[in-house]
C-alpha cells in the first residue's frame, strides 16, 4: 500500500500509539490534540504540593502485544513501575467494615505520573512535528474527487495540509458530535449509527493534599491501605498517592465518585462537587482535617459501560476510522489493543 498521509484526533494512548504504528510503517501522520499534552484520561495534574492522577488510575497487561510494547520501545521501561498495592473494598459508609479484593493481575502505573507513558510514546513525534497540541478540530470535509479528500477545520482556521484518511481517536460522543457537525461537508459513515450504541459514564474526581500532616500524624489517623474501592453511595475509588512509586511522601489522595452520582451532579460546580466528596472522604478514611489543597475535576466520558464490541470502525470508502478504549471496554490496553490494530489494518 503506497505511503499516505493520516490526520489522527485526539493524543490519548488509542491515538498515540496509532499514530506511532503507522509512522513506524512509513506513513505520515499529523496528530491533533486539543490539550497541552498528549495523555488523554492517563492524566496527571500537578500542584505545590505533589502530583495527582486524577484519570486513570493504574493499568494491567494481559495482551502480549502490550507487553512487547512496554519492553521494547526504547526508554520505556523507566516511565512505568508496578504498583505493589493491597486493594481492599470498603463495605460501610463509615469506613469501619472492609474486605480484602485479589488480583490475579499486575497494577502498573506510570512514572512519575499516568501521563508520562503516553507522553514517552509521544515525544518523537512532538519532537518532529506531527503532534499539534492545542488543536482543536471543530469540523471535517471530505471531496471525493480530491487527491487528498480530506480537509480539516482547527481552531477557527482552515488547516493548510490535506489527507488521504481520518482516524478519530475519541470518546464516542464526542467522535459522533464532530461527525454531525460535519454533515454539510462530508457524507456521514456507515458505522455513525453503531456509535450511539456505547453509553460512557461521568466521574467527578477529587484531588485532595494534606501537607500540614506528619508521617507520624498520617499513622495515627490515616487508614492502613493505600487504595479502596468503595460501596459508599458516592464515591467508587480512593487512592493515596504516595504509594505509588516515584510520587513523593506528602500525604495526597484522589477521590473517583462513582458513576451514578456524577451523573446526578454533572451540572454542578467544582467548589460544591469538593465539599460533598471531602465528606464522604472523611467518613470513610477517619481523615477528618481539612485539606490544605484541594481541587475537583469532570471527566464526562470515564467509564465504558457499554462497549462496541469490535476494536475499531472502519469505513473502506471514505478512509475513516475510529479508535478507543470505548470500542473494547474501559482499559489502557483496551485502548493500545485498537489504536494498533486499526493502524496495522490499514497500513
Amino acid at each position: 500500500m503506497s505511503t499516505r498521509h493520516w490526520a489522527i484526533v485526539g493524543a490519548g494512548m488509542a491515538g498515540i500509539t496509532a499514530a506511532r504504528t503507522l509512522w513506524k510503517a512509513g506513513h505520515r501522520v499529523t496528530v491533533f490534540e486539543k490539550s497541552a499534552g498528549a495523555s488523554g484520561r492517563m492524566a496527571t495534574r500537578q500542584s505545590d504540593h505533589g502530583s495527582f492522577d486524577h484519570g486513570a488510575q493504574f493499568f494491567t497487561v494481559r495482551d502480549s502485544r502490550f507487553a512487547t510494547a512496554l519492553g521494547q520501545v526504547p526508554g520505556t521501561l523507566d516511565h512505568h513501575r508496578a504498583w505493589s498495592v493491597a486493594g481492599v473494598r470498603v463495605l460501610d459508609a463509615l469506613g469501619r467494615k472492609i474486605e480484602v479484593t485479589a488480583s490475579p493481575d499486575y497494577r502498573w502505573v506510570g512514572t512519575p505520573g499516568m501521563n508520562h507513558l503516553v507522553r514517552h510514546w509521544a515525544q518523537p513525534l512532538l519532537t518532529a512535528g506531527h503532534l499539534k497540541l492545542h488543536a482543536r478540530v471543530e469540523e471535517l470535509a471530505h471531496e471525493a474527487s480530491a487527491p487528498q479528500p480530506w480537509r480539516l477545520t482547527v481552531a477557527g482556521q482552515a488547516w493548510p495540509q490535506a489527507f488521504d484518511g481520518v482516524i478519530l481517536a475519541l470518546p464516542a460522543p464526542q467522535a459522533t458530535q464532530l461527525l454531525d457537525a460535519s454533515t454539510a461537508h462530508m457524507p456521514m459513515p456507515q458505522s455513525r449509527a453503531d456509535l450511539d450504541r456505547v453509553q460512557l459514564q461521568p466521574c467527578w474526581a477529587a484531588m485532595l493534599a494534606f501537607p500540614q500532616a506528619s508521617q507520624a500524624q498520617v499513622k495515627q489517623w490515616g487508614p492502613h491501605w493505600n487504595a479502596a474501592q468503595s460501596t459508599h453511595h458516592r464515591i467508587s475509588w480512593l487512592a493515596r498517592e504516595s504509594s505509588k512509586p516515584l510520587r513523593g511522601a506528602t500525604e495526597r489522595w484522589t477521590v473517583h465518585a462513582n458513576p451514578e452520582w456524577s451523573r446526578e451532579h454533572l451540572a454542578d460546580d467544582p467548589e460544591r462537587v469538593l465539599v460533598k466528596l471531602s465528606q464522604a472522604f472523611a467518613q470513610l478514611t477517619g481523615i477528618r482535617t481539612r485539606p490544605y489543597w484541594a481541587q475537583a475535576h469532570l471527566w464526562r466520558y470515564a467509564l465504558t459501560t457499554q462497549a462496541l464490541g469490535a476494536p475499531f470502525t472502519w469505513d473502506e470508502a471514505l478512509q475513516l476510522g475510529t479508535c478507543g478504549d470505548w470500542h473494547l471496554g474501559h482499559r489502557v490496553e483496551d485502548a493500545f489493543l485498537s489504536g494498533l490494530t486499526l493502524a496495522e489494518s490499514v497500513c
